[in-house]
């Protein structure tokens, strides 16, 4: 037989156990350690160390040509290298320097040639093209010009065709029909010998007179009633 129906006196109590303070995971504490730049990431880390990317290129390049074309390869010491490494910028400056102003000169000189020839050769393009749109709207207009004369022409014909067409059906409507002896016509009247009477109707209503009005609460006897079914229902 279940008890679950029966209430619960005696709940079920747990074993007491040695706990301490309770904390949420996210109470913990984390991130307490500081992140730094390691070796190659750039910052402090590198300690400031610029290379001559420039001079090592070239003694890379010296090196080789010395290997391939035979001989030893030039060898610098530390106290001439900082002494030639600056000398060799400062004249590459130089040379980039005059360099720069003779392109720039360059440049503009061959810019005011192209501006010239450009304006000779635009010059000479707005004349074509001028002429050749001249001559495009003359071609147009004497397109146009013909295009109305053809169709004005093309009008007149057809007026002419359907004035000629009803000329003839008229001709033949009086061949056939303009002979009153071959074609009797209809000499009947066909109105009244009174239409030209002046007045008309005059006896309508004169039954009616002298008969006095009575209401009566039917309108099968009613004297409207009795009028509509003796005018339209004998």
């Amino acid at each position: 037989m279940t008890t679950a129906h029966r209430p619960t006196f005696d709940p079920a109590v747990g074993k007491e156990a040695q706990r301490g303070p309770a904390y949420h995971q996210r109470l913990l504490p984390a991130h307490t350690q500081l992140k730094v730049r390691k070796p190659g990431q750039g910052g402090d880390a590198d300690g400031h160390q610029f290379r001559d990317l420039r001079a090592e290129l070239l003694e890379a390049e010296a090196a080789h040509f010395a290997k391939t074309k035979g001989g030893a390869p030039p060898s610098a010491t530390p106290d001439q290298a900082p002494a030639v490494n600056a000398a060799k910028r400062q004249l590459e400056n130089q040379e980039d320097e005059e360099d720069i102003e003779v392109k720039r000169r360059r440049i503009l000189e061959e810019s005011r040639d192209i501006d010239a020839d450009s304006d000779d050769a635009e010059e000479e393009d707005s004349d074509e093209d001028d002429s050749d749109d001249d001559e495009d709207e003359t071609a147009e207009l004497q397109r146009e010009l013909e295009k109305i004369k053809r169709e004005r022409a093309e009008k007149r014909e057809q007026e002419e065709r359907e004035k000629a067409a009803a000329e003839e059906a008229a001709m033949e409507h009086d061949i056939a029909l303009g002979n009153p002896l071959l074609n009797k016509s209809d000499f009947s009247v066909k109105r009244r010998w009174d239409d030209d009477v002046i007045f008309k109707n005059q006896a309508r209503g004169t039954d009616d007179k002298g008969k006095k009005k009575e209401f009566v609460n039917d309108l099968l006897r009613s004297d409207f009633h009795k009028r509509f079914m003796s005018k339209y229902v004998r």
